[in-house]
């Protein structure tokens, strides 16, 4: 199968898996436990931690933080993202909150990513220690509350979203944003590589 038809085919798998997912929450009745409401997200995000695509972040082991403030972010619209939109929308604050906490308490799974060359992991720490990414994402990259773990996460995740947040796609970090103006595409690449693969 040719480059272009696989991924039209994930794509599209990835479209029924979010419209499964959509169509299930919206079938909730308000008496499902934490646990029934995260499964529904495993349709993306993975039953087993595993995201279905690169694209889509880990979110087992991750702040409850973080989750909840782009859970929030995404409801209120000050982060958009079309898949979770309508998913988002069906939840309060309690069911956020409650999501956060679930997720956070899971382990964060291995995805097996390498990792990066020498001459990469020199390159992003030079970026890193520009941006001072350690000030708000720690030693080790593993973030603390509100701030996320970027160690490990999928390098096409983290690749994306730093271009999001470059080209104003992603618009719930101003001060990312600013900073992410900053850095070539080579900075980006070289960090999220570098970070992947820790």
């Amino acid at each position: 199968m040719r480059a272009g038809h696989l991924i039209g085919a994930l794509l599209a798998s990835l479209m029924l898996a979010g419209s499964i997912a959509t169509t299930a929450m919206a079938q909730t009745t308000g008496t499902e436990s934490i646990e029934d409401k995260a499964a529904i997200c495993g349709a993306c995000h993975g039953a087993d931690g595993i995201p279905a695509s690169k694209e889509i972040p880990i979110i087992w082991g991750q702040h409850a933080g973080y989750i909840f403030l782009n859970l929030r972010d995404i409801q209120t619209g000050t982060r958009k993202n079309e898949q979770m939109e309508p998913i988002v929308k069906m939840l309060s604050r309690g069911d956020m909150l409650a999501l956060g906490e679930y997720f956070a308490r899971k382990p964060w799974p291995d995805l097996g990513q390498p990792r990066a060359p020498a001459e990469v992991a020199t390159r992003a720490a030079v970026v890193a220690t520009s941006g001072q990414c350690t000030q708000c994402h720690l030693g080790g990259y593993l973030g603390d509350s509100t701030n996320p773990r970027l160690a490990g996460q999928n390098v096409e995740y983290l690749r994306k979203t730093m271009r999001d947040f470059r080209n104003g796609t992603r618009g719930n970090n101003p001060w990312m944003a600013a900073l992410l103006k900053t850095f070539s595409d080579g900075d980006i690449d070289a960090l999220a590589r570098y970070l992947a693969g820790l």
